[in-house]
């Protein structure tokens, strides 16, 4: 049976891929990391690391058992926090933000069940744009934000659930050649200016809502940028461009100058909470937990 502390040395190395550095973050010698990766070696019956004068490699099967490890490791440590934030009780304050009208209705959910688990702990909610969606993350106004998940799709942040996934729309003016149709495909996009997000924001999500060519390679000509989804509404309907959206769309944002064409074989639009990864505040954990408790069946 391996000790916690070996499955721990073998993770750092499996990490770092350094023996030096693993024995300096665990506080152990070089000679004591080796030792315990020779032992775990021996129980298995095979290397887990290439070791050269070079470089530190995982072979394909410590590869396999760090991928399988990780996860329990992180459960039971997760697991010990929870009940150490149970004990001292979550207080203080948590900020939380929302990126458009889905995303507030998802937010108040979620701070009504955190509210009713955590009547200590203050919550602030704040209304974000595009442009400062993760910006206000990164200087640390805001603890968590609902949005949609792409916005995570850049180093030092993390997803949590997805709390909605929705069908898109495309966004054209009124009196759009496409404002008759019943559904679109989004080879379409190739045919007409598409309106363009802010250039400082994730680049995950700007291709996944402005791309720069349709699915069979033919180039989509770019409309004006916007700064925010009410900017990008009022350049729809003034004719200079259209734009994919979330179906939600249709019912928070009616407007007689704007259609909403259904994008039938496009990829649905997903929201959930997102994070600084290195924030592993209680609150926020609990923020967490209660957000993915929102899309669970009650049960009696």
């Amino acid at each position: 049976m391996l000790e916690q502390q070996e499955i721990q040395t073998f993770l750092t190395l499996s990490g770092e891929l350094h023996f030096g550095r693993t024995a300096e973050r665990l506080g152990l010698t070089p000679g004591r990391v080796s030792q315990t990766i020779k032992k775990m070696e021996r129980l298995v019956g095979a290397p887990l690391f290439e070791r050269t004068s070079r470089q530190v490699r995982l072979t394909p099967l410590g590869a396999r058992l760090a991928d399988d490890l990780r996860p329990h490791v992180e459960g039971i440590q997760d697991a010990f926090q929870r009940a150490v934030d149970a004990g001292k009780g979550v207080t203080g304050v948590l900020r939380v933000g929302f990126l458009g009208a889905l995303a507030g209705q998802l937010l108040l959910k979620a701070v009504a069940v955190f509210a009713a688990r955590h009547p200590d702990c203050e919550v602030h909610i704040h209304e974000t744009q595009w442009h400062d969606t993760v910006s206000r993350l990164l200087d640390g106004d805001i603890d968590v934000q609902i949005t949609d998940v792409l916005f995570a799709a850049q180093p030092g942040l993390t997803a949590g659930p997805v709390l909605a996934s929705e069908p898109r729309l495309l966004a054209v003016p009124a009196g759009h050649v496409l404002a008759g149709k019943d559904a679109i495909s989004v080879t379409a996009l190739a045919d007409h200016p598409l309106i363009q997000v802010p250039s400082d924001i994730p680049h995950r999500f700007q291709t996944d809502r402005t791309p720069s060519r349709a699915a069979d390679g033919t180039p989509v000509p770019q409309g004006p940028r916007a700064a925010s989804f009410g900017e990008a509404l009022a350049l729809i309907a003034a004719g200079q461009g259209v734009f994919p959206v979330g179906e939600h769309a249709a019912r928070f944002y009616p407007r007689p100058d704007i259609a909403y064409i259904p994008l039938h074989d496009a990829t649905p639009i997903r929201w959930g909470p997102i994070w600084l990864t290195t924030n592993t505040s209680g609150r926020l954990r609990e923020f967490v937990r209660a957000a993915g408790d929102t899309t669970r069946p009650a049960h009696p």
